[in-house]
């Protein structure tokens, strides 16, 4: 059922929407980007505005679609390693950009080099939980603190750095006292404007059509969200950001994107 309601709003006259999809009785929404090939930046519903009141981000405002610096942000959501994030690195290092990597426990207990690579080579490795639960079912604010604090620290027992405050709720599920509480806890809460379905292993996007589809939808300020763990995104990642290249597109970090959104 849920699937076929945003198949209908998307063929509905929202051809530019940031939509947040009810996935509880209690209050818990998933957050969701209805595309559009017009190149326009997406804009909040009305009953969304608390997400920026709460540190909450999801496009550069400050570089609007009258804007002419074209930036764009790259994000992956990095939980393991299968050989393809290692090719994404390769990418984002022979295109001399930077990325901005939500990792999980799980890729520092097991792929550290890999970690410690993404800080060397000049990436934001940020905060995606330790565990990657549903954290709209966490019951207190030290229980949420503590998936956010547990990654912190193996961060910096890993690389000997702050990890910076920046989180991607799993899964996109959030709600407003989450956002509350990660707001009081100093951090700033990164969704996107762009996402297509990549994350399915065993299911992958043919590389030609989702090179077309990233590139037909980006849209100024636009913060993407790509799986680096996805075969198809490892093939293309270089060939679509020589395209943007070419096209007049650059490549900011979450630094800049928070500090120019508001």
């Amino acid at each position: 059922m849920k699937w076929k309601f945003m198949h209908n709003i998307r063929f509905a006259a929202l051809l530019c929407a940031i939509l947040a999809l009810p996935v509880s009785s209690e209050g818990a929404m998933g957050w969701y980007c209805v595309r559009n090939r017009e190149h326009k930046q997406p804009q909040l519903g009305t009953d969304l505005t608390w997400v920026e009141q709460y540190g909450g981000y999801y496009v550069d405002h400050a570089h609007g679609d009258d804007s002419e610096d074209k930036v764009l942000y790259l994000t992956f959501d990095a939980g393991y390693e299968n050989g393809n994030v290692a090719q994404v690195l390769d990418a984002l290092k022979a295109q001399e950009v930077p990325g901005a990597f939500f990792i999980l426990g799980n890729l520092i207990d097991r792929e550290p080099d890999l970690v410690r690579r993404m800080v060397a080579e000049g990436h934001t490795v940020a905060n995606h939980t330790f565990h990657h639960p549903d954290m709209t079912a966490k019951p207190s604010r030290d229980a949420f603190a503590a998936e956010l604090t547990a990654l912190e620290e193996a961060y910096t027992n890993l690389t000997g750095q702050a990890m910076p405050k920046y989180y991607r709720p799993p899964e996109g599920r959030f709600d407003r006292t989450n956002m509350q509480w990660a707001h009081e806890l100093g951090y700033k809460t990164i969704f996107w404007s762009f996402a297509y379905a990549d994350w399915d292993n065993n299911k992958q996007p043919d590389p030609a059509q989702a090179k077309e589809k990233i590139l037909a939808n980006v849209h100024n300020g636009a913060v993407i969200l790509l799986h680096p763990t996805s075969a198809t995104n490892a093939a293309i990642l270089g060939d679509v950001i020589a395209a943007l290249k070419a096209d007049g597109w650059r490549f900011g970090t979450l630094d800049e994107l928070t500090a120019g959104a508001k």
